[in-house]
Order: structure tokens, then sequence, then C-alpha cells
């Protein structure tokens, strides 16, 4: 597990049904392409969220896969329909087979 990783995310608490609502992710991560090299000349070994994914009670709203090119603490801004009330699940997935998840319950009223 990297040191100081942090998922966050921000999505409304309730929604009408069939509103899209505006959710936001940001992990706090180095993102070490591997390609760069420390102090002694030894290459920096490849360390990098290579997946995201959102879901809304078990089912895909997003699915990403990430490349060393994507910068130090990865920011997502997306769009989700929220067709009735339940859960939002936000999962991050690591090169050290680390995984990093947060939820956030969406009630629909």
């Amino acid at each position: 597990m990297a040191d100081g990783v942090k998922p966050r995310v921000k999505a409304p608490s309730k929604a009408a049904a069939g509103e899209a609502v505006v959710l936001k992710t940001l992990i706090s991560h180095t993102m070490e392409s591997g390609q760069r090299k420390n102090k002694d000349g030894s290459l920096i070994p490849r360390s990098i969220i290579n997946r995201f994914t959102c879901e809304f009670n078990g089912k895909s709203v997003v699915d990403v896969e990430l490349h060393p090119a994507i910068s130090t603490n990865p920011y997502f801004e997306f769009e989700a329909v929220i067709p009735e009330t339940g859960e939002l699940k936000f999962t991050w997935y690591d090169d050290d087979g680390s995984v990093y998840t947060d939820a956030k319950q969406v009630t629909v009223g």
C-alpha cells in the first residue's frame, strides 16, 4: 500500500428520481511513472492508480483505465443518473495490488 493515499468523493446525499448529478473524486497519490530517477541515478519504480470505477447499486457508471502519463492526485468529475435510492461505490486500483474504496448513499425524494 502506498503511503498517504487518501480518496475523497463529493456526491449529493439527495436527488430527484432520474436526475443527473455531478460526482467529483480526487485521490492523493504520487503517480510515479517508472521513468524518473532518484538522487543515486536508479529508476523510481512505477506506482500509479491504474483503474478507477464507479458503480451505483452494483451497476457500472464509469470504468477508467489509467496510464503513467496521468498527473499526480488524479481528479475525476462526471455525471450519473440516479434512478432510485442507493449507494454509489468508488474504487481505485493501485499497481501494488492495493484497492481503495469510498461509498456515498443517495436518497431519492
